[in-house]
């Protein structure tokens, strides 16, 4: 395959994921651990689905779909921030109900042709060498997904409200004393997050798969893009790029399979998720190795340098809610 073309479909076919990942990278860096993404994403894409099918809009799609993102994570920020319940025991309950009532409300939708997300060629840009069919030779979903990763960045560690936003994750306890509404706070980013998340499930029925039907092709990214926001070290362009390795990672698993027919599909289907894994596994040797590190950046091999610019370190609030009992 020519390399533009394979560019640009890691590119195209990461953008659903963009942002769930975003998504979960603002929540999780709240100190919120939202693990109904799997459920939350199928639940959209059905809703997203049957409200383009129904009224010809995908707007309200791609509306719709937010918003039952974000109902679902107020779930967990609610339980969590409010009656002091697991984050985890929430998410995980919700995701298995949310994939369930996918499949039941969307049953009479199954495998009906709707509409969906245009290609849109950005005029000028596209006719640049390389550049132009790699990156604006799209949708305005895949547009949007490069925006996200733009904004998300700025947001973290260009303003006041990143900070206030970082702060909630790492020390809700020293924020609070500051007069910051932590639980308002958390609470909307939980929403804000979930919302992405929904996106995410739309741009699968709507853009990525067209459709609804069982399989869905969505199934199992949720839990994907939980371990690419840790692989990002909860940094939003390092989970950008995450996410564009685990898409070229899929696509290798289907080229890959039309050059070696007489391996089993289900190996390169399969394949990207333990390779996440294994990466995980260097993340956290890495994590380990880059404290024992010379500070001095221009004294580090290259290989350590690799090493520091993988270390993860989460916030230290995450997943915890001792702290609402003091606010």
């Amino acid at each position: 395959m020519d390399t533009t073309i394979l560019l640009a479909s890691v590119i195209s076919s990461a953008a659903p994921i963009i942002f769930a990942t975003l998504g979960e990278t603002f929540t999780e860096r709240a100190g919120i651990v939202n693990l109904s993404l799997d459920g939350t994403i199928l639940l959209s894409a059905m809703v997203g689905f049957v409200v383009a099918y129904n009224t010809h809009n995908l707007i309200l799609a791609f509306l719709a779909s937010g918003l039952t993102g974000a109902a679902v994570a107020s779930i967990v920020a609610i339980g969590s921030l409010f009656y002091g319940l697991s984050q985890v025991a929430i998410g995980f309950v919700l995701t298995l109900t949310c994939r369930d009532l996918a499949y039941f409300l969307g049953n009479a939708y199954t495998r009906l042709p709707g509409p969906q997300v245009k290609h849109l060629a950005i005029p000028l840009l596209k006719d640049l060498p390389f550049i132009g069919p790699v990156f604006f030779n799209h949708n305005l979903v895949v547009y949007l997904s490069y925006v996200l990763i733009i904004f998300s960045w700025y947001y973290f560690y260009k303003t006041k409200a990143g900070l206030i936003l970082r702060a909630c994750g790492e020390n809700p306890v020293a924020a609070y004393s500051r007069g910051i509404n932590v639980k308002l706070h958390q609470l909307a980013y939980t929403l804000w997050g979930g919302f992405w998340v929904g996106l995410s499930g739309a741009s699968y029925s709507l853009l990525f798969k067209p459709g609804w039907g069982r399989p869905q092709g969505a199934e199992g990214i949720g839990w994907i893009a939980l371990a690419i926001v840790i692989f990002g070290g909860w940094d939003p362009l390092k989970v950008a790029l995450g996410t564009y390795f685990f898409a070229f990672l899929q696509l290798v698993g289907i080229l890959l399979q039309s050059s070696y027919p007489q391996i089993p599909s289900q190996v390169f289907q399969v394949a990207p998720f333990p390779l996440m894994i294994l990466m995980l596994v260097i993340m956290h040797i890495s994590s380990q190795k880059t404290a024992k590190l010379d500070p001095q950046p221009q004294h580090l091999s290259p290989i350590q340098r690799l090493l520091r610019f993988l270390k993860t370190t989460p916030p230290a609030a995450l997943g915890s809610n001792v702290h609402t009992k003091e606010f």
